[in-house]
């Protein structure tokens, strides 16, 4: 299983993501935040979690995937895959 801070380098549609792990209490924290108040999963807050504490660099929210051509971003392909990526990294630390 992996430590805190073990790392893994994903390639997505051409571009090196570097994972990293956040430790088992970060996770299990993590899993907890996107649980809904219907005992449901929200993705959109797990995508959130990955964003901030999992997908290290680069560093890629929203915007990097849409674009944003008010604040000059192209958007990148890939969000599928490298939520997928970081999701499995996540859970399992492999």
């Amino acid at each position: 299983m992996a430590k805190i801070g073990s790392q893994k380098t994903v390639k997505v549609e051409g571009v090196d993501y570097t994972l990293q792990f956040p430790g088992h209490r970060e996770k299990t924290r993590i899993i907890d935040r996107c649980s809904t108040e219907t005992g449901g999963f929200s993705n959109e807050k797990m995508a959130e979690e990955l964003f901030q504490h999992v997908i290290v660099d680069p560093k890629v929210d929203w915007d990097y995937f849409d674009g944003n051509e008010e604040k000059g971003i192209e958007a990148h392909d890939g969000y599928d895959e490298l939520i997928k990526e970081a999701s499995t990294f996540l859970r399992s630390g492999k």
